[in-house]
């Protein structure tokens, strides 16, 4: 049987859906998910569809937010995503990872130009495998959800000043802690 290349869009739809078969985005131990709203510059932790928690005042990239998101941009990708690492000291207090560059933005990315063929299938790749993509191709990385460390709280609560993180205060991250964990989805919308 000859191998045939099926079109990219459709490919990133393929994937998408692969991922997100079984309804939507929870985690499958404790049905808990995270829900980010960029308009209302929320978190709000789900259980199924129930609100479970709201953190207000969150703030994002300093230049907004973005489905064509790049490295530098200090942009927040918009889409799907999951938690894929965690680290509970760092200097934005907690950090916790997710899994962008995902296919959606990596499959947009390969149409237009902005990364080849092998970088689109190392980020499949990851994303099939519910791993980490790589962090440093032209789409840019370590997107997470964070505290503010030892940053000034007023402009926490003023400004979005992040390179692209989702950002809350350190006793909202560490609220957020007992929830989130690895394999947890995230919505950013």
């Amino acid at each position: 049987m000859r191998y045939q290349r099926i079109p990219l869009q459709l490919a990133g739809l393929i994937w998408t859906l692969v991922l997100l078969l079984g309804g939507p985005p929870v985690s499958a131990a404790s049905n808990t998910w995270i829900l980010v709203d960029t308009d209302d510059s929320t978190l709000t932790v789900m259980k199924g569809d129930r609100k479970w928690q709201v953190f207000e005042d969150v703030a994002f990239g300093r230049y907004g937010k973005t489905y064509f998101k790049k490295r530098g941009d200090n942009k927040t990708p918009l889409g799907h995503f999951t938690i894929t690492w965690l680290n509970p000291d760092t200097r934005y207090h907690r950090f916790m990872g997710l899994s962008y560059p995902d296919i959606d933005s990596a499959s947009r990315a390969l149409e237009d130009g902005r990364i080849g063929e092998q970088q689109w299938q190392a980020i499949r790749r990851a994303s099939e495998a519910r791993k980490t993509p790589p962090q440093h191709t032209p789409l840019g990385g370590l997107i997470g959800i964070h505290g503010v460390g030892k940053g000034d709280s007023k402009i926490h609560r003023q400004y979005n000043w992040t390179n692209g993180c989702i950002a809350l205060t350190n006793e909202q991250i560490d609220q957020l802690a007992k929830w989130a964990k690895i394999g947890t989805s995230v919505e950013i919308r």
